[in-house]
């Protein structure tokens, strides 16, 4: 009797400890092979797709989508290539499964069916020979097989399918997944449970448009279209105790300090929650101070427009010289460039200490769908204002798709805000922790300015640092901020020295 094989939710990156399974890219009886993406995650970092160390067939997915997944818990069993899932027995979804759990019931999956001794083999060199693929910590030794993604045989007529679906809903489920099939991505379709909720609330899925990737039906989709229940109200009797009002609120969906209806409830979760946590701690936790100073751009606008005439390909953006700036100040100012950390003395108490860092890994704020990102260009100080401007568009797109990895997300030492695409002036940012600064550039439009005893009209920005007061004074932070201030005024002498 083959027991399947469970595959825990791997640690996606620098000990996260949860994950939200957003979809499912196979379905209970598929056929996988090693390394075949089976489910995209959305950790505090990044979404992610998971592939599977295992080859076989999918015996049991452990979630649905939506649900909050906890590292090191069972995200899918997989049967072995020739084991008979017929009689798993495993709810799909059931998110207490343990792999003890999964071993102590074998008894409820099926014997094995004789397999042939080439299926056995060739599922032995198919571990042995994986794409060497690997996901932070996890993955195959080498190899370069090919995923594919196969649906199981049908049954014969009268069996009983899994988890208890009748012929006809079955026939219905095949039916929405051909006409949601999304073409050219072989593996995107809705996952089961989407289909599931589809058919139960009575929505057509064929006309449905998905927000996923390339038109890929998600569960959100599905729940936007169905209409939210009346509510039932039931009499109460008289000798029962009225029920609270936050209670009252929910089921009337009337908030109950306003009195005002609820028009929608967002949990805070992924990306966001990662955010607001790591917000509420800067401000809790770092005494922080402002400067800020306007600055004549107007010398920068005009080397950089006589670069694009020049070459009109090939032109490093505004942001990716203002970043040499400010890598350039951090040079001459390497207290904005640190880190505090809480150690354990000689005597086992608490101390603080300030950790200095050998380079610059500098973070841009990059709004997303999914919130703001920092991602972090490594080694800026490295890189000419070129390069950095390569680095920054990468960086953005791969943000944008929600693909970066936490290296990406969770290594700045500095961090630059451009807000000036918004079309405001200033901010007084706060700072992402664990760092000690954050520059923030406001947009560029004419003012009036004195140049040289005479009023004229100039390209003018606003730059506002926001520092942690406990690594350095305003002394440091006002001649960073004027250092690149200058830098901005005089581009030209500024990069001949650099």
């Amino acid at each position: 009797m083959s027991e399947p094989k469970v595959f825990l939710l791997p640690d996606l990156g620098e000990g996260l400890t949860e994950a939200e399974l957003v979809n499912w890219l196979v379905a209970v009886g598929d056929e996988i092979r090693v390394d075949q993406p089976i489910a995209e995650v959305e950790t505090a970092k990044s979404m992610v797709e998971v592939p599977s160390p295992y080859a076989g067939t999918v015996a049991v997915l452990h979630g649905e989508p939506g649900q909050t997944l906890d590292v090191g818990k069972p995200l899918i069993s997989v049967m072995p290539v020739g084991a008979d899932v017929s009689a798993a027995g495993v709810a799909v979804g059931r998110p207490d499964a343990t792999p003890g759990a999964a071993s102590s019931a074998s008894a409820g999956f099926a014997a094995v069916s004789a397999p042939a001794a080439v299926a056995a083999e060739a599922y032995r060199e198919e571990e042995k020979a994986g794409s060497g693929n690997v996901l932070i910590g996890y993955g195959t030794p080498g190899g370069h097989g090919v995923a594919r993604r196969t649906r199981a045989p049908k049954r014969a007529a009268g069996a009983e399918p899994i988890n208890g679906v009748s012929a006809a809903e079955k026939a219905a489920d095949d039916l929405l997944l051909t006409r949601t099939r999304v073409p050219g991505k072989l593996g995107a379709v809705i996952s089961p449970l989407v289909r599931r909720m589809a058919r139960d609330h009575g929505v057509d899925l064929g006309g449905l448009q998905g927000s996923g990737a390339s038109g890929l039906i998600m569960r959100r989709d599905v729940e936007a279209v169905i209409k939210p229940s009346p509510v039932a109200v039931r009499p109460v009797a008289e000798t029962a105790a009225p029920a609270a009002p936050a209670a009252a609120s929910i089921l009337s969906d009337t908030d109950a300090r306003t009195g005002l209806g609820i028009s929608g409830r967002t949990a805070v979760r992924g990306v966001r929650k990662a955010v607001a946590a790591n917000m509420t701690r800067s401000r809790s936790e770092i005494p922080e101070a402002t400067v800020w100073v306007d600055v004549d751009a107007t010398a920068l606008v005009e080397m950089r427009a006589a670069l694009k005439k020049a070459d009109p390909h090939n032109t490093p953006g505004l942001l990716a010289f203002i970043a040499r700036f400010v890598v350039a100040g951090l040079k001459k100012y390497p207290e904005l460039n640190t880190r505090i950390v809480t150690t354990e003395d000689v005597a086992g108490g608490a101390m603080q200490e300030i950790v200095a860092f050998d380079g610059v890994n500098l973070g841009f704020a990059a709004q997303t769908d999914r919130g703001l990102m920092v991602p972090s260009v490594r080694n800026a100080d490295k890189l000419s204002a070129r390069e950095l401007d390569a680095e920054i568009r990468r960086l953005t797109a791969v943000v944008r798709e929600g693909k970066a990895t936490p290296a990406e997300l969770g290594s700045g030492t500095f961090t630059l805000n451009n807000y000036g695409v918004f079309g405001v002036d200033g901010s007084a940012a706060i700072i992402n922790h664990p760092e000690v600064g954050i520059l923030g550039v406001g947009r560029i439009i004419d003012k009036p300015w004195v140049v040289n005893g005479e009023l004229a009209v100039r390209k003018v920005t606003e730059l506002t640092l926001t520092f942690d007061h406990r690594v350095c004074d305003g002394g440091a932070a006002g001649g960073f901020l004027r250092y690149v201030a200058d830098a901005i005024e005089n581009p030209g002498s500024v990069l001949a020295d650099m």
